[in-house]
């Protein structure tokens, strides 16, 4: 592994940025399967905090080790994912976007005042989200290889999945829920199956995020962190899961890169992903695309 914190180092990357650039890809594929089902969705960064907050609690409070955190995590931002997807998910396109921003905007709002409301309610004092400051000192355990592995494992199943009678249920689902009804496929089933897999990422990417860190707020759940998120997506491309881990590790990583340039990065940042909207509206990994300029590269048999 030296080797490779060496090769970053020549980028002006660290390790612990790698590590970042790893939860945004699996904050990325969290999204990147809603959105390849055709479900508009941006509750991820609600699912996040809620993974966050779980699995903290977890590790810092009560004492249990990182996979149980991680567990608690997940499972609570699935039980979130279910809950809240049977009355959204049959809304469509800008009205479930609105709808699932105003979740991510109470799960915030609610880890604010979690302490106040709980303490008003039990008529004594709780302190167990930090209200606005949030948690501190959170044990920083979690390691590249637990990413690694963890990446590597949604990434198996995706693959396993696209290729399985569930993958073409979603490919049909995306292209027309109507027909895909009538070839008799439960779309509601389909899509709240693929919303609870995306908190489930989600909270993971939370409980991992957590304990790199050291401090969670409700600050950092905010709707700019939405836009980060679908933006990995954008970049990339969702016409594969190459795209969305791409797309994360690129624009997790210019920034770092582009510290020369100080006060300038961010619009840096914004011109790049203008340019990849206008003239790559697929994403920087389109299979379409490369197939294209590879037949262009192969040398013609004469």
């Amino acid at each position: 592994m030296q080797a490779l914190w060496d090769f970053l180092t020549l980028f002006g990357l660290t390790e612990t940025i790698f590590q970042f650039m790893l939860v945004n890809i699996i904050l990325a594929l969290s999204i990147f399967i809603t959105l390849y089902t055709g479900i508009f969705s941006l509750a991820n960064i609600g699912f996040m905090a809620i993974g966050a907050y779980s699995g903290v609690i977890c590790t810092q409070t009560i004492g249990l080790p990182l996979w149980v955190g991680l567990l608690a995590g997940m499972t609570a931002a699935g039980i979130g994912a279910y809950l809240l997807g049977l009355p959204i998910l049959r809304l469509h396109d800008i009205y479930l976007a609105i709808a699932t921003i105003g979740f991510g905007e109470i799960v915030r709002i609610l880890v604010l005042n979690f302490d106040n409301i709980v303490s008003a309610v039990s008529g004594q004092a709780v302190v167990l989200t930090g209200g606005a400051l949030g948690l501190k000192g959170i044990p920083k355990i979690t390691q590249t290889w637990h990413l690694l592995v963890f990446i590597v494992l949604v990434v198996w199943i995706l693959e396993r999945s696209a290729k399985s009678r569930f993958g073409r249920a979603l490919r049909a689902i995306r292209q027309d829920e109507l027909i895909a009804s009538g070839m008799g496929i439960d779309v509601v089933k389909m899509k709240t199956a693929v919303f609870i897999l995306s908190a489930v990422l989600a909270g993971a990417a939370g409980v991992f995020s957590g304990h790199l860190t050291r401090i969670i707020s409700p600050g950092v759940y905010s709707f700019s962190r939405v836009v980060d998120i679908l933006a990995y997506a954008v970049f990339g491309g969702t016409v594969t899961w190459l795209g969305p881990v791409v797309g994360a590790g690129i624009l997790t990583a210019i920034p770092e890169m582009a510290r020369p340039l100080k006060a300038y990065n961010q619009v840096f940042n914004g011109i790049i992903l203008l340019l990849v909207i206008v003239y790559l509206p697929n994403g920087i990994v389109d299979p379409g695309l490369l197939r294209k300029i590879a037949g262009r590269i192969k040398p013609r048999k004469e």
